[in-house]
C-alpha cells in the first residue's frame, strides 16, 4: 500500500464507510479542511485505490463514490487496520499530547513530544496553546516551563473529568464495546483506549451488572456511558498509582442522604477480586458520588417535568419549525417527549464546550435537505446561546424526520429490537423507517447495546443495530438510522436467510397468546397506572393563601412545606434545600408571568402532590424577577414512567396562558375542573 497520510486515510474511511457517496463539502467538513483541499487529496487517493482494484467515481450531484469488487474492500479495510499514518493529523496530535500529558508523572519536554509526533516544537508549542483553554474548564493548569518541560497540574478527580471528556469526544460507544476495528491502525486510537480502561471495562462492565441493581438497567445510555467510562478510568488510574488524596473532595454531595455508599462498597470489594486491585477508602466515596451523580441526572429521565426553559424551548422550536412547514408537530406529544429528553442533556454538552458528534451528519444534510435549512432557521430563531452547531441540528432533524413519517403500527411477523447509540432520535427514525418500508417487522422496543448484551434469545426474533455490539454477527444486523435501499435489501436478506431459519416455531399455545395480546394487557396496565396517577394527583391538589410578610425566600418555601399533609414529605430540611438549590441553578419563572413553578424530587417525598400558593408579598427569584404565586410540583425519587408522563404534561400545560390566569385569580374548584379536563384529553389521546 502507497503511504497515506492521516488525513487521507480519514478520507479513505468516509468514503468506503457509505454506500451512496460523499459530497467534496461533507468530506471537507468531516476532515476540517477546504472543499479544494479535498480535490487536491483525491488524485494520490485513487492512486491507492486502484492497487486494491477500486475506482473512484465522481458524479455531479452525487458526490465521490469508491466502487469495485467487496474482495478489494475486504482488503483495503485490513490494509487501513494495519497501516501506519505517515504523519498525524492536528488532531490527532492534540488527543496523543493530551493523554500523555494527563498520565505522566513528571514534566515532559517538548523536544521530546516533537521527537515522537515527528514535528517541530514549534509546532507542540502551538499544540498546546490550542489546548490550554480546555485543560481550564475542567479546573487543571498547563504549566509550561523553559528547561522544564511541560505538565498538566490539579487534582485528581478534575484529571478523571477531563479524560472521560476526551474519550467522550473522540470515541464511540461501538469503539469501547463492539468489534469495530476500522480505527485500530490509529496510534492515537489505541493510546486513548489505553488511557481510559478500555482493556478492562467490560470487566468492570460485567460486574456492574452483575449487582442486579434495578435503577442501573433504567439508566439512559448516554448516562449508563458516562457512569461506566468513570468506573473505567478510576481502575486505570489505580494501576497507574494516581489515587485521590486525602486532602481532595471527593465529589460526595452535601446534602446526599448517603444511599449508594454501601452499593459502592459492595461494587469495590467484587472489583477487587476480580482485578486484584485495592480501593482505598476515598476511592470507595468517590464511585458513590459517581453513583449520585449519574442518578441524578436520570431523575427526569425521558420527560424533563417543571423545567420550564427548557419546555419553552422545546415549545417554540415546535411552533417555529410548524409554521414554516405546516404540519401539526404541537399535537405530536412523542416528539416533544423524545425533544425533552434529547435537548435537555444536548444543551449542557454544547455550554460545557463539549465538542458534539454526529456520524450521520452528511447523509442526513443530504436525505433531508429541506427539512435542515427548516430545523436550522427555527432554531436560530431561539437566540440560544451559544450557537447550536449542524452537528445537533441533525439530531433534531431526526426528530422531526420522525414525526413526519410516524404511521399507525399494522400488524407483524417479525419482532424485532432496535439499539441505536445516537439516543432516541435515531431509533425514533429507524423505527418509522422500517415502520414504512418493511411492514412485516414489529419493532417490540429500543434497548441500549448494554440490555442487548442480557436480553434473552427468545424474547425476540430480530435485533437490528445502528452500531457494533459485543455479540456474534449472526445475532443482529448492523445498519444506519437512514435506512437506504441497499440496506433494506440487506435487512431483507438477513430476515430470510437467518432470522426465520433460526426463529424457533411458536407452540399451539404461543400462537393462541400472540405478542400483540401480551402488548395489549400491558398497555391496559400503563393506562390504568396513568389514570390512577392522574386521578390522585387531582384529589390531593390544594390552594393555599399564604402571609410571607418580611419573610425571605427560604422562609417563604418553608411555610409552603408546613402546610402539606404530614405525610407528603418526612424531612423538610433536605426538601427546602433542594428547593433552593434548582432555584439556583436555574430560574423557576414562567416566562412572562408572576408565577413560578418549583418543583423536587427526592426520597424524602413520600408521595406526589401538587399545590398552590398565592402570596401577599411578592419573592424576588433569579434574575430579580418578581413572583406572587407559586406552584409548588412534589414527588419522591423513584417514579413510574406513567408518573414521569403526568408530570410533564402538567408542566406543559403551564405554557397556556389560561392555565396561568386560572393558577393567578380562580378557585381551587375551578383550577381543579381545568386539570382534569385536560389530562382527560391527554389521556384519550394516548388509547
Amino acid at each position: 500500500m502507497r503511504k497515506i497520510t492521516a488525513r487521507q486515510r480519514r478520507m479513505i474511511e468516509l468514503l468506503i464507510g457509505v454506500s451512496e457517496g460523499n459530497t467534496a463539502a461533507e468530506i471537507a467538513a468531516a476532515t476540517g479542511v477546504s472543499v479544494r483541499t479535498v480535490h487536491r487529496e483525491m488524485e494520490d487517493i485513487e492512486l491507492v485505490l486502484r492497487g486494491y482494484g477500486l475506482d473512484l467515481i465522481r458524479k455531479s450531484g452525487k458526490g465521490i463514490q469508491v466502487s469495485g469488487p467487496e474482495a478489494g474492500m475486504e482488503k483495503l479495510r485490513m490494509a487501513l487496520r494495519d497501516e501506519k499514518p505517515a504523519d498525524y493529523s492536528g488532531e490527532d496530535r492534540k488527543v496523543y499530547e493530551l493523554c500523555l500529558l494527563l498520565e505522566a508523572e513528571e514534566p515532559v519536554k517538548l523536544f521530546a513530544l516533537a521527537h515522537s509526533l515527528k514535528v517541530t516544537v514549534a509546532t507542540i508549542s502551538y499544540d498546546l496553546d490550542e489546548l490550554e483553554p480546555w485543560v481550564k474548564k475542567f479546573g487543571l493548569l498547563l504549566v509550561r516551563r523553559r528547561g522544564y518541560g511541560v505538565e498538566i497540574n490539579g487534582s485528581e478527580i478534575d484529571k478523571r473529568r477531563a479524560l472521560g471528556r476526551l474519550a467522550a469526544e473522540h470515541l464511540d460507544q461501538s469503539d469501547l464495546v463492539g468489534h469495530a476495528q476500522l480505527n485500530e491502525g490509529r496510534p492515537v486510537f489505541k493510546m486513548l483506549l489505553s488511557t481510559v480502561g478500555q482493556g478492562n471495562l467490560m470487566h468492570v462492565e460485567n460486574t456492574l451488572w452483575d449487582m442486579d441493581w434495578s435503577w442501573i438497567a433504567e439508566l439512559p445510555e448516554i448516562v449508563y456511558m458516562e457512569l461506566l467510562l468513570g468506573l473505567s478510568v478510576t481502575v486505570r488510574r489505580l494501576e497507574l498509582g494516581r489515587l485521590i488524596g486525602s486532602s481532595e473532595e471527593h465529589g460526595y454531595p452535601l446534602l446526599s442522604d448517603h444511599r449508594n455508599i454501601a452499593g459502592a462498597e459492595q461494587l469495590v470489594q467484587r472489583l477487587a477480586d476480580t482485578l486484584t486491585i485495592e480501593f482505598p477508602r476515598n476511592e470507595m466515596l468517590y464511585i458513590a458520588g459517581l453513583f449520585d451523580r449519574v442518578q441524578d441526572s436520570f431523575s427526569t429521565a425521558g420527560y424533563a417535568y417543571g423545567d420550564m426553559e427548557l419546555m419553552e424551548i422545546v415549545y417554540r422550536l415546535t411552533d417555529n419549525v410548524m409554521r414554516r412547514t405546516g404540519i401539526s408537530f404541537q399535537s405530536d406529544r412523542t416528539l416533544r417527549e423524545g425533544l425533552l429528553e434529547h435537548i435537555d442533556p444536548a444543551l449542557k454538552r454544547i455550554r460545557e464546550g463539549t465538542r458534539i458528534r454526529n456520524p450521520l451528519l452528511g447523509p442526513i444534510r443530504r436525505d433531508f435537505e429541506y427539512l435542515f435549512e427548516v430545523v436550522r432557521s427555527s432554531v436560530e430563531e431561539l437566540e440560544l446561546t451559544p450557537r447550536i452547531p449542524d452537528e445537533e441540528i441533525g439530531f433534531l432533524v431526526m426528530h422531526f424526520g420522525a414525526s413526519m413519517e410516524r404511521l399507525n403500527q399494522l400488524r407483524r411477523s417479525v419482532r424485532a429490537i432496535l439499539v441505536c447509540a445516537s439516543g432516541l432520535s435515531s431509533s425514533r427514525l429507524l423505527a418509522t423507517r422500517l415502520s414504512k418500508e418493511m411492514p412485516q417487522i414489529e419493532i417490540l422496543r429500543s434497548i441500549s447495546w448494554y440490555e442487548a448484551a442480557r436480553l434473552p434469545e427468545e424474547e425476540y426474533d430480530l435485533m437490528i443495530s445502528t452500531i457494533d455490539l459485543p455479540l456474534p454477527k449472526d445475532r443482529y444486523i448492523k445498519i444506519s438510522p437512514l435506512l437506504t435501499a441497499e440496506e433494506i435489501e440487506q435487512l431483507l436478506s438477513f430476515v430470510q436467510n437467518t432470522t426465520l431459519k433460526n426463529r424457533v416455531p411458536r407452540t399451539s399455545e404461543e400462537t393462541a397468546s400472540p405478542q400483540r395480546e401480551e402488548g395489549a394487557l400491558e398497555r391496559l396496565q400503563s393506562h390504568k397506572a396513568i389514570l390512577e396517577v392522574m386521578v390522585g394527583l387531582l384529589k390531593r391538589f390544594r390552594f393555599h393563601p399564604l402571609d410571607n410578610s418580611g419573610m425571605s425566600l427560604a422562609a417563604t418555601l418553608s411555610g409552603m412545606l408546613d402546610k402539606l399533609d404530614g405525610d407528603v414529605v418526612e424531612d423538610h430540611g433536605i426538601v427546602l434545600d433542594r428547593l433552593l438549590e434548582r432555584e439556583r441553578m436555574a430560574s423557576q419563572v414562567i416566562p412572562d408571568t408572576a408565577l413560578a413553578l418549583f418543583h423536587s424530587r427526592s426520597s424524602h417525598i413520600l408521595k406526589s402532590s401538587l399545590t398552590l400558593y398565592r402570596l401577599d408579598q411578592p419573592v424576588v427569584l433569579e434574575g430579580e424577577t418578581e413572583v406572587r404565586v407559586i406552584l409548588l410540583m412534589l414527588a419522591p425519587r423513584k417514579l413510574s414512567k406513567e408518573s414521569l408522563e403526568v408530570l410533564s404534561e402538567i408542566s406543559a400545560l403551564l405554557l397556556n396562558s389560561e392555565l396561568v390566569q386560572l393558577l393567578e385569580e380562580r378557585t381551587e374548584a375551578e383550577i381543579r375542573a381545568y386539570l382534569s379536563a385536560e389530562l382527560l384529553r391527554f389521556f384519550q389521546n394516548k388509547i
